[in-house]
């Protein structure tokens, strides 16, 4: 846990105006009673994301969510895998079908959003913890059960495009950032 804390704290100097949230996450992880890493913890619990950018950096690979149905980033609960960062590749695998995928260690973004009740599930909050994959050999993806769709969007078009989600423009913005392209 000391390994994510100090991961957080990294990402509160990187992200000032997210030093909040990053707070947030790290009283989550402390956080005693039932396993936050666990989708069982029903005041809520860390879900993990990767913000899967093709080899050439400029287009990210979405999915059309068939639950929320909406375009997002792959992602899902962590099932106990106190390793976000290997939760976020192994969902980035499952969810694409793509293999050659390299996670990068560093914290890249941070979400909390709230899930509506569905079925026999009530509504709960995921605190999402985000990181780059970059798809490092072939592009072609499959799609799986959990989508409607995938694909490949340009980074640029995603942090300007009124239609895409907050937290996917904030990506898409962080990253043209760091790319130095905006």
């Amino acid at each position: 846990m000391s390994a994510f804390i100090d991961a957080l704290a990294e990402y509160a100097r990187r992200h000032p105006e997210e030093a909040g949230a990053a707070a947030e996450f790290a009283e989550l992880a402390r956080a005693g009673g039932a396993d936050p890493y666990r989708r069982e913890r029903l005041e809520g619990h860390f879900t993990a994301s990767a913000w899967l950018v093709a080899a050439d950096g400029r287009r990210a690979l979405l999915t059309h969510h068939r639950k929320l149905d909406r375009w997002l980033q792959p992602g899902g609960h962590a099932d106990g895998d106190r390793d976000l960062a290997h939760a976020a590749l192994r969902e980035a695998e499952e969810e694409s079908g793509l293999r050659d995928l390299v996670v990068e260690p560093a914290l890249f973004d941070l979400d909390r959003h709230w899930i509506p009740e569905r079925g026999v599930e009530p509504g709960h909050w995921h605190h999402d913890v985000r990181f780059v994959v970059r798809a490092t050999g072939s592009e072609d993806f499959v799609v799986g059960e959990e989508s409607h769709d995938l694909a490949w969007r340009d980074v640029a078009d995603i942090a300007v495009d009124p239609a895409s989600d907050d937290s996917l423009r904030r990506m898409a913005r962080k990253w043209l950032a760091r790319s130095g392209s905006l």
